[in-house]
């Protein structure tokens, strides 16, 4: 059965479905020989409609709505500015801004893609004029762009927690310490690579400039603030939190900027009750699949084969990642939550791993898969965004690439660059 349903599969993947239909069709396909027939399919709908129905999903809409609001109004443009006045004139200080940026808009929007758009764009062309190759400034921005996974608010910790029941409170707080990491290995491969090819600075600017521009970001800034803020102090929830950012975000750029109208209203609701859609049909779809192979115990028969019982915790963990990072070069990230974190349940339960650990782990693998060929979901947002061809976009993947494996080996060594933060609120 499960050799039919994987043919089925990489058949419509390959004739160019999108994720969602062969996922259901190989479901489909399982559920109708299990059970002989369609009989009983409203089991298999009831566990669809129960993926969608936890409540901490109402922050996945509310989260995406924020960052559209923020992507069309100033605020990119006011964080992009303030890390530019302030590094942009340190050797490979272009280069670093972009990296900054796009971890400070990651911690504004949440939205991997989101970034892309908002900081790609108006940076693209400053890299490109300083000198530095397409191919690592696409790079650059690319995997920069994928700290939004790690750096709260993040979609993929809120799957993740309803999934494995994890307090995505925690996950939020427990992603900083990583995504702080990573953009510091970032700035220094972006210091070594400005050096070696003796690119120009920019101008260095002002104090007066520097204050001009931290005074108007200051506003964007706040966002940060009033989600981790409001969650380690108690005042809201994670779900709450999204709520809050939706309506800060209003005020932000409906009042306070005037950089949107009334009128845009409708654009925006739209534009995110696509995405949306989207990313529930994904969650129901993956929630129903998970249940079949599960049911099947196909994952067990996976599992005992690759001898994961006998694993030492740190063999747990490392088998966790390359799963993640192989599944998610193929495979849409929040599909790849869906079904793998059911299938390493029972193994990360029974080696006493903390479940956060894991949630970091596997969001970073999501992180790096993003922005990995083949077929790499940010690679293909640049690609329509920067009109880029698709082997420019991702030759200059494979530095970042490396720092990204290397970052997961040292949360593997050192859990508690993930953890102490975690500890040190809600322990």
């Amino acid at each position: 059965m499960a050799t039919i349903m994987m043919l089925i599969m990489i058949g419509l993947l390959l004739l160019g479905f999108p994720m969602m239909v062969p996922l259901i069709t190989g479901a489909v396909v399982g559920f109708v020989m299990m059970f002989d027939g369609f009989g009983q399919m409203g089991t298999f709908i009831q566990q669809m409609m129960g993926g969608i129905r936890p409540a901490s999903l109402i922050a996945v809409p509310m989260f995406i709505l924020a960052a559209d609001i923020m992507t069309r109004g100033q605020s990119a443009d006011r964080l992009i500015n303030m890390v530019m006045a302030f590094i942009g004139h340190v050797k490979g200080g272009l280069a670093i801004s972009t990296a900054t940026s796009c971890t400070l808009f990651g911690a504004v929007s949440g939205s991997t893609q989101a970034t892309v758009v908002a900081v790609g764009s108006p940076l693209r062309p400053k890299l490109l004029k300083a000198g530095y190759s397409d191919p690592f400034s696409l790079a650059l921005i690319i995997n920069s762009s994928d700290i939004a996974f790690l750096i709260p608010p993040s979609i993929g910790f809120i799957i993740y927690g309803v999934i494995s029941e994890t307090s995505i409170a925690e996950l939020f707080i427990a992603g900083i310490g990583p995504g702080l990491m990573i953009l510091i290995m970032f700035s220094i491969y972006c210091l070594i690579y400005a050096r070696v090819n003796n690119l120009p600075t920019e101008e260095k600017s002002t104090w007066r400039q520097r204050a001009v521009a931290m005074r108007e970001a200051l506003w964007p800034l706040f966002f940060p603030v009033i989600i981790v803020g409001g969650i380690y102090g108690g005042i809201f929830s994670p779900t709450e939190a999204a709520a809050v950012c939706v309506l800060y975000a209003f005020l932000l750029e409906f009042v306070v900027f005037r950089s949107l109208k009334l009128a845009d209203v409708y654009r925006i609701a739209k534009s995110t009750g696509l995405i949306t859609a989207v990313v529930f049909i994904l969650v129901a779809v993956g929630t129903g699949f998970s249940w079949i192979i599960s049911f099947a115990q196909i994952p067990q028969s996976i599992l005992d084969a690759v001898g994961i019982s006998d694993m030492g915790p740190v063999g747990v963990m490392i088998t966790i990642c390359i799963a993640f990072f192989i599944a998610c070069m193929f495979v849409d990230p929040i599909v790849v939550i869906l079904v793998l974190t059911p299938i390493f349940a029972p193994a990360i339960e029974a080696s006493g791993i903390d479940p956060v650990l894991v949630g970091v782990l596997i969001t970073l693998q999501v992180a790096i898969g993003s922005a990995t060929p083949p077929f790499g979901c940010d690679i293909f947002t640049a690609i329509a965004i920067f009109k880029r061809p698709y082997l420019e976009v991702i030759r200059g993947t494979p530095p970042f690439v490396i720092m990204l494996i290397a970052a997961a080996g040292l949360l593997i060594a050192f859990p508690q660059i993930a953890l102490f933060l975690r500890d040190l609120a809600f322990r």
